[in-house]
């Protein structure tokens, strides 16, 4: 196997790792949204958020989840790159002090951010398993 076709098997591993990190943050939105409201609250200074809206994000999130089956691309991998980018640069004070609590765990954003910029940037080699095969990728 040339170096070249393994490329889309490595970006077909990337886009399955990142969705399982995803789909789990989704979940918890839908199983602890009161979870998810003091994070906002926390990390975004969004005030307590009502229950109802947070139905309505996880909801929404998990229509950018199509991107584990390359769909779209151009739009879910940015999407994913940007609230992924959001969400890391957030937890900026937990950088700050990495050896308190449980903020190292906070570091693991950074390959996850790396990923996601990876899928993106070459989405055009993203190949594998992708649905729909017959469709022309959106470049």
């Amino acid at each position: 196997m040339s170096s070249l076709d393994r490329i889309p098997w490595v970006l077909f591993a990337l886009r399955v790792s990142v969705f399982l990190v995803m789909v789990m943050w989704t979940l918890d939105k839908f199983v602890r949204p009161e979870h998810t409201a003091s994070i906002f609250e926390h990390f975004y200074g969004l005030g307590r958020l009502d229950t109802g809206l947070m139905y309505v994000l996880a909801a929404a999130e998990l229509a950018l989840l199509g991107f584990v089956a390359g769909f779209a691309q151009r739009l879910a991998y940015g999407a994913d790159l940007i609230l992924h980018g959001i969400s890391t640069s957030s937890s900026y004070r937990q950088y700050l002090h990495p050896f308190d609590n449980a903020n190292l765990l906070f570091f693991a954003a950074w390959p996850m951010l790396g990923a996601c910029f990876a899928l993106y940037y070459l989405r055009d080699l993203d190949s594998r398993w992708r649905f729909p095969q017959c469709v022309s990728r959106d470049q």
